[in-house]
């Protein structure tokens, strides 16, 4: 009895100090995650690029509470529009498939923003199970991100190491990562915002710039393409303007991946994704523009691009055209934040359009008043001068008894009348007003023509004109002649690619050539061609001809040629 008394307190003592080894090493473990959480912390709030924010959450969150498998999903609406995973191969993300959207159990989180445990997955009423090629995973925690009062998004972490499940003080230590997360993201959005802030303002400030030096329209809307491509990383930029008289919309500006399969195309308002824009007044976007049905219209031209947002360029409450931006297929789609201020900035080239369209006026104005200036002073001195001289040498016809210089001196005063019938021509030409199309000459409506496709076309073409056209050119036929002029001139902005253009008009007493050649990519070998068959029919109604065939030094030349009755 006495030796087992006196082993007693020894006994004791040993369980005391395995106890408080316990304490020690829970304590030490404590102490450990705690440092752990502290780094944790400090290592995603010192990151301010968001995508580098997320990766180091998910990847400090999955290190924290000992999980195999790590997931951080933001939220856009009511599914994921990310979804960052860790412990997930490669070959494994390809066996899955595509990324989760938010249904079944992820989307349990995004309907009700608490945190959850589970010891099994599939036994929560939520869960609808794995794709083929999934992983096994049984534990789970998830927890929700809050950025101030907003759900940003969700940490999903799954399969505790050593089957164990995840327990109260894990789901704290989350908890407590997901606050300093929500930090480091709202920290991260902001300098992202005023980084991006600074990118428009220098923008705005470069386009100002061109406008007020006076730079080419159409210089100033790729300008306007390449900043807005620029700041929000897109692939493709697009500028339509409507084309013509009709509602439909042109390609003018298409610059990025494969943007060769964009310009030039003629798209409806209805049926096409910028139409669509155009239609609602405000800017659109779209996931996947391929699956989009507000993108039913024109050439398959979509491959390899996802992302999508087009918005309407208004300057006092009016639509001058849209602005499309793209990005490759399976990138981040546009966020709200992001394109609210590409609106105003497409603003800025509809304001382009507009100052140009208002110098285009002013220097018409110009010319025209300087066109009434040479045409008084053509009628009132040269042709007074030229009538005086005719009259002069017919009177002194009577003196001349020589036969051959009285002939001389008969053609002479035969030239001089020709001559002040040319002058007078030109003088009905250049008083022709803009005011009324039907009663334009057919030069001032030549004119109209090419500086309407200088407009698409971003250079404007070279203009001859040569003749009396405006006295001997019949109505019937001047019709027709501004008519193949604006369809020659369209088919060079749609199909031929083109850097110079040259037209000519030119009548003589028998026959009027219009002329229209491109240094294009020529004639297609094999397409439609009901364009050219409507040109010629418009020849052969006034016994005439159309011939298109392929330019000196590659292009496309169209001559067509009509007959002139005295």
């Amino acid at each position: 009895m006495g030796e087992e008394a006196a082993r007693l307190p020894q006994l004791r003592l040993d369980e005391l100090l395995d106890e408080l080894q316990v304490r020690i090493d829970a304590v030490r473990g404590t102490r450990d995650r705690v440092h752990s959480l502290l780094e944790a912390v400090l290592s995603v709030g010192g990151e301010l690029d968001l995508p580098q924010v997320l990766r180091r959450i998910v990847e400090a969150a999955v290190v924290l509470v000992d999980a195999e498998y790590g997931a951080l999903g933001v939220i856009e609406g009511t599914g994921l529009s990310q979804f960052l995973t860790s412990g997930i191969s490669a070959e494994q993300a390809r066996a899955i498939g595509p990324l989760p959207s938010g249904h079944g159990l992820l989307g349990e989180l995004i309907r009700h923003p608490e945190p959850l445990r589970l010891t099994e997955i599939c036994d929560h009423p939520a869960s609808r199970g794995f794709p083929a090629g999934h992983p096994p995973m049984h534990s789970f925690l998830g927890v929700p991100i809050r950025v101030r009062d907003e759900v940003f998004g969700n940490i999903y972490l799954t399969e505790k190491h050593g089957g164990a499940d995840f327990d109260g003080e894990d789901e704290a230590i989350l908890r407590t990562l997901a606050v300093a997360a929500g930090v480091a993201i709202e920290n991260a959005r902001l300098y992202k915002a005023a980084r991006e802030r600074q990118r428009w303002l220098e923008a705005n400030a470069q386009i100002v710039g061109d406008l007020l030096s006076g730079a080419d329209e159409m210089a100033v809307l790729r300008g306007i393409v390449g900043h807005a491509s620029h700041i929000l990383d897109a692939d493709l930029g697009v500028i339509a303007l409507p084309f013509g008289e009709s509602t439909d919309l042109q390609v003018v500006i298409a610059v990025g991946v494969d943007a060769e399969a964009h310009s030039g195309l003629v798209l409806p308002v209805e049926g096409s994704f910028m139409g669509a824009a155009l239609a609602a007044g405000g800017s659109l976007t779209t996931s996947e523009i391929r699956n989009d049905p507000r993108a039913a219209f024109g050439p398959p031209r979509w491959e390899g691009l996802g992302p999508v947002v087009a918005v309407p360029m208004l300057a006092e409450d009016r639509a001058r055209g849209v602005l499309l931006l793209g990005r490759a297929e399976h990138a981040q789609p546009f966020a709200r934040d992001e394109t609210a201020p590409l609106a105003a900035f497409a603003g800025q080239a509809a304001l382009a359009m507009e100052l140009a369209e208002r110098r285009r006026a002013t220097e018409q104005m110009a010319l025209l008043e300087d066109r009434d200036r040479i045409a008084r002073d053509l009628h009132d001195l040269a042709i007074q001068r030229l009538f005086a001289t005719g009259m002069t040498l017919q009177s002194s016809l009577r003196f001349i008894d020589h036969p051959e210089a009285n002939e001389r001196v008969t053609r002479a005063v035969d030239d001089l009348d020709e001559t002040i019938k040319i002058i007078r021509s030109t003088i009905f030409g250049l008083r022709a007003k803009d005011a009324d199309r039907e009663r334009l000459s057919l030069r001032a409506r030549t004119v109209t023509a090419v500086e309407s496709a200088a407009r698409t076309l971003g250079f404007t073409p070279s203009l001859r004109m040569e003749g009396l056209i405006d006295t001997d050119v019949p109505q019937a036929v001047a019709e027709d002649v501004v008519a193949v002029l604006e369809e020659s001139l369209s088919n060079v902005v749609r199909h031929a690619r083109a850097s110079a253009v040259e037209v000519s008009l030119a009548v003589s007493p028998d026959l009027l050539t219009v002329t229209v050649a491109d240094n294009g990519v020529g004639l297609p070998r094999q397409g439609r061609r009901s364009g050219l068959r409507n040109l010629a029919e418009r020849a052969e109604r006034h016994r005439g001809d159309m011939a298109a065939a392929p330019a000196d030094g590659g292009g496309t030349r169209l001559v067509w040629r009509v007959p002139l009755g005295r």
